[in-house]
């Protein structure tokens, strides 16, 4: 899956802020090895030294993730790594900052992972460089219709059963609209307005535990720009079983107000044509159950804390890229 990338730039909401730029040329489950500086916003979380979720740089001292990744009680044991292309080894680009505040949308509900969405402060600012630049947010106006390619980043595991890693993986979905996701996910629970699904109907390919609180984007004609954020799913890559991303364009206003410094780049990002989930009818027939044997196949996700903790303790909240499902 090779993705040509040129160095776009994106119409900030104060004078001209520069983001969604990959200023390197060359290019989870079913993804593959990112290239360094292929993904120069994504952010890795650790907690107590341990992988624990992703995130992405929005401007040169915030950065976005999922609410069940942290809470404002994990401040003083939790690192963000930037620039990073292997959990472990050498990683000559890598930049790391502590934390100064953490923002977690007061709305969030742990149950239903509405508003599922997260603000971190770094201890200090970051120079950008060929391999860390901010990504820009999808405007509240955005529309991503059912079918449009996305891609989503992290070092989320590579199957349901696996394990993390070594290189920062890559994996192209398409958009599921919300009248499809809400049929597939009508036993499970409510996918709201400020959820947006992503997926293969065959599976495949998918975000997995480990790949919570990093970005989904696409690209325009000027910029990369995240619409989603990785919150949770159905196991990892199973049929009709899409991922479920924090929808950004729905917190604009929230992240505007928060976010001090340097403005985060919002772009209104317009899908093409029509959006063919406006005719999609739900079958009232039981769709066939998938076997997944599993710690994941209960439907339930990691939750907050670092993946390895999680594991052991079988919670499950988290979502990762797998290679073999969605």
């Amino acid at each position: 899956m090779a993705l040509v990338v040129s160095a776009p730039f994106c119409f900030g909401v104060f004078l001209f802020s520069e983001c969604g730029r990959v200023l390197t040329s060359s290019r989870i489950v079913g993804g593959q090895n990112a290239s360094p500086g292929s993904w120069p916003w994504q952010a890795t979380l650790k907690i107590f030294d341990t992988f624990s979720c992703g995130g992405s740089l929005i401007n040169n001292q915030w950065v976005l993730t999922a609410a069940h990744c942290i809470s404002p009680s994990n401040i003083n044991y939790s690192v963000i790594h930037l620039g990073l292309d292997k959990l472990a080894g050498p990683n000559p680009n890598e930049v790391n900052r502590t934390l100064e505040r953490v923002v977690c949308h007061p709305a969030y509900d742990s149950f239903t992972f509405d508003n599922d969405i997260c603000l971190l402060k770094l201890s200090a600012p970051v120079n950008f460089t060929d391999y860390i630049q901010p990504v820009c947010l999808a405007s509240k106006h955005s529309t991503f219709h059912d079918g449009v390619m996305t891609w989503v980043t992290g070092f989320g595991l590579t199957s349901s059963s696996g394990s993390p890693p070594e290189t920062l993986q890559e994996v192209d979905v398409p958009i599921v609209g919300k009248n499809r996701c809400s049929c597939y996910y009508k036993d499970f629970g409510e996918i709201t307005e400020n959820m947006i699904c992503a997926g293969l109907r065959a599976g495949g390919k998918d975000s997995c535990q480990g790949d919570s609180g990093g970005p989904l984007v696409t690209k325009n004609d000027y910029a990369w720009v995240q619409g989603g954020v990785v919150s949770f799913g159905k196991g990892c890559a199973l049929p009709k079983n899409p991922g479920v991303y924090t929808r950004v364009s729905e917190y604009q206003n929230w992240i505007s107000d928060i976010v001090t410094g340097m403005k985060p780049g919002f772009v209104n990002f317009t899908s093409s044509g029509f959006d063919m989930d406006l005719f999609f009818v739900c079958s009232t027939s039981t769709p066939p159950t998938t076997t997944d044997d599993s710690i994941f196949g209960s439907g339930e996700n990691l939750s907050h804390f670092t993946y390895f903790a999680s594991l052991s303790l079988l919670v499950l909240s988290l979502q990762v890229f797998g290679s073999g499902g969605m």
